[in-house]
C-alpha cells in the first residue's frame, strides 16, 4: 500500500485470516494441517495450497515475513528462529562451498563469529575488511567473491554505511549484496530500495521490541528468498508461530516505538558528550531526517571505574542485548563482542571501558540523569 511509514506499519501487515474477518490475525498454534484426501494433499506439492507442515509454513510466520518485505518494498520475506538464523539463511542463498565473503569487519561479534569460524567448516572463506575505504573492500575482491557482508549501522560503534557506494561497487563487480538492517529499521534506511539484494533483520530487537520473542527475518530479491526459505526450512530454523504472533503485534508500534526512542538517544548522546567523564560518544548526530537509531555507545573516561559505573546504574538493566522499550546495557567485550580475536578488539575498539546504550522510551530527562549519576558514582 502507498503511504507514510506509520501507515504502512498498521495496515500494510499481511494478514491471513483465511476468510474469518478477524481483527487480530488467529495464532494458528498447530504443528501441521490436514486434507480431506489424498488428492488434496498432492496438491500442495503442485502448488495448490498453502500448508502442509508448520516447519515448512505457517500462516503465523508468513505474515512476519511478508510484513517486513512490505515494509522494506522487497518483492518477499521470510522469517526465521534468530536473527543469526536469517543471516544465514541470507548467505547460503548466495554462497556455497568454495565462495568467498567480504565482510566489513566492525560487525556483531555474533556475525563476525559465525561467518569467520561456522561458515569456514563448509568451506567457504571470509575476509573482514573496513568498508570505511572501498578502495580495501575493492582490493580484497578474489575470483570467487560472491558476497558483500554490511550493517546499515554498525554494532556497537555506530558507522553508517555508505550503502549507496558498497551497492555501486558490488553492481560493478556482479556481486551480491546483503545488509543486516536491525539497527537503522526500515524507519530509518530501506536498503533493498537502495539497490540491496538481501536485507536481514534480527527481529528480537525492534521489530518485536519488548523483549520477549527471539526472531529473524529476511526480505529481498524473489529467487534468493526462495533459496532462503529453502534453508530454514531443511536446516529446521523455523520460527514458531507463536513468536511470530507476538512479532507482529510488536511491530504495530515500531514506528512510536523507534521515533520515541531515537529522540531520546539524540538527547542523551548530547548530554553524554559534554559529559567529563565520558572519553567518546558514538552516534550519528547529523545522519537522518527522523533520528538515526536508538543506540549510544560510550568510552568511559580513564577516572570511572566501569565496574562501579555498572553496578550504579539503578533502574537501567544490564543485558546482553538491546532494544526494549526499557532503556538498558550492555558489556560489548564481555558480551557481543567476546568471540572476537583479541587483536581484533583492540583494532575496533572493543575495550574494558566500551559501554553500549539501548535507549528506552522513558522520560529522557530521568534517563540522562541515571547516567550522569552513575558517572558521579563511579568516578575515582
Amino acid at each position: 500500500m502507498a503511504g507514510k511509514f506509520e501507515t504502512e506499519v498498521l495496515h500494510g501487515l499481511h494478514k491471513k485470516t483465511q476468510g474469518i474477518k478477524s481483527k487480530a490475525t488467529p495464532i494458528y498454534q498447530t504443528s501441521a494441517f490436514t486434507f480431506n484426501d489424498l488428492d488434496e494433499l498432492e496438491g500442495f506439492y503442485q502448488g495448490e495450497g498453502n500448508y502442509l507442515y508448520s516447519r515448512v509454513g505457517n500462516p503465523n510466520t508468513d505474515e512476519l515475513g511478508q510484513s517486513i518485505a512490505a515494509l522494506e518494498h522487497a518483492p518477499d520475506g521470510v522469517a526465521a528462529s534468530s536473527g543469526l538464523s536469517a543471516i544465514l539463511a541470507g548467505v547460503l542463498a548466495v554462497v556455497k562451498s568454495g565462495d568467498h565473503i567480504l565482510a566489513a569487519d566492525d560487525l556483531y561479534g555474533g556475525s563476525f563469529y559465525m561467518l569467520k569460524s561456522e561458515l569456514q567448516n563448509f568451506g567457504i572463506e571470509t575476509s573482514f575488511v573496513p568498508f570505511s575505504d572501498l578502495s580495501r573492500v575493492e582490493a580484497a575482491i578474489k575470483d570467487n567473491t560472491k558476497l558483500l557482508y554490511t550493517e546499515s549501522i554498525t554494532n556497537p560503534l555506530l558507522r553508517v554505511e555508505k550503502l549507496p557506494e558498497v551497492i555501486n561497487l558490488a553492481k560493478h563487480r556482479k556481486l551480491t549484496v546483503l545488509v543486516d538492517n536491525t539497527f537503522a529499521t526500515p524507519l530509518h534506511v530501506r536498503p533493498y530500495l537502495l539497490g540491496a539484494d538481501l536485507v536481514v533483520h534480527s527481529a528480537t530487537k525492534y521489530i518485536g521490541g519488548h523483549s520477549d520473542v527471539t526472531a529473524g527475518v529476511v526480505v529481498g530479491r524473489k529467487d534468493l528468498i526462495a533459496e532462503a526459505r529453502a534453508r530454514i526450512v531443511n536446516l529446521g530454523a523455523n520460527l514458531s508461530p507463536f513468536e511470530a504472533w507476538l512479532t507482529c503485534r510488536g511491530l504495530k508500534t515500531l514506528a512510536l516505538r523507534m521515533k520515541a526512542q531515537s529522540h531520546n538517544a539524540k538527547l542523551l548522546a548530547e548530554s553524554l558528550k559534554e559529559n567529563d567523564h565520558v572519553a567518546k560518544v558514538y552516534y550519528p548526530f547529523e545522519e537522518g531526517e527522523k533520528g538515526f537509531g536508538a543506540i549510544v555507545t560510550i568510552e568511559l573516561s580513564e577516572q570511572v571505574d566501569t565496574d562501579e559505573f555498572f553496578k550504579s546504574l539503578g533502574w537501567v538493566k544490564i543485558v546482553p542485548t538491546l532494544a526494549g522499550v526499557e532503556t538498558t546495557v550492555s558489556h560489548p567485550l564481555k558480551t557481543s563482542h567476546r568471540a572476537l580475536p583479541p587483536e581484533a578488539q583492540t583494532e575496533l575498539g572493543i575495550t574494558y571501558d566500551l559501554v553500549r546504550i539501548s535507549v528506552g522510551i522513558e522520560d529522557a530527562g530521568d534517563i540522562i540523569g541515571q547516567f550522569e549519576a552513575a558517572l558521579a558514582a563511579g568516578t575515582k
